[in-house]
């Protein structure tokens, strides 16, 4: 099962959005966005710093769902910056590692 972590901000437009509709629920708007493809939303939230939002996801689904996301929700012009994360196990990486070190010849000897 894949976990992404994603993170985004909000447009001048989404904000003029908010002050017209403050009491809007976007966790919903972003929970109907994973169900969509195939994911469950784990946690959403308002975020001060770099980011506007974070959001936690899971499920079965492959990178591309998570991508398709980031191209509908940007391409509407209220987030720009979406970044996605994916979790992973850096044990396993660590074993792969070690295997492709064992036949990899540096350039410098």
């Amino acid at each position: 099962m894949a976990k992404y972590f994603v993170m985004g901000k909000y447009t001048p437009k989404a904000f003029h959005g908010f002050i017209q509709n403050p009491n809007q629920d976007r966790s919903a708007a972003v929970k109907a966005l994973t169900e969509a493809v195939g994911g469950k939303l784990e946690s959403f939230a308002i975020t001060r710093g770099s980011y506007d939002f974070v959001a936690v996801t899971s499920g079965d689904l492959p990178f591309e769902s998570i991508a398709a996301v980031k191209l509908a929700v940007e391409s509407s012009g209220a987030i720009t910056d979406m970044t996605v994360l994916e979790e992973m196990d850096m044990n396993k990486a660590a074993e792969v590692a070690g295997k492709a070190a064992g036949g990899y010849k540096s350039p410098t000897g």
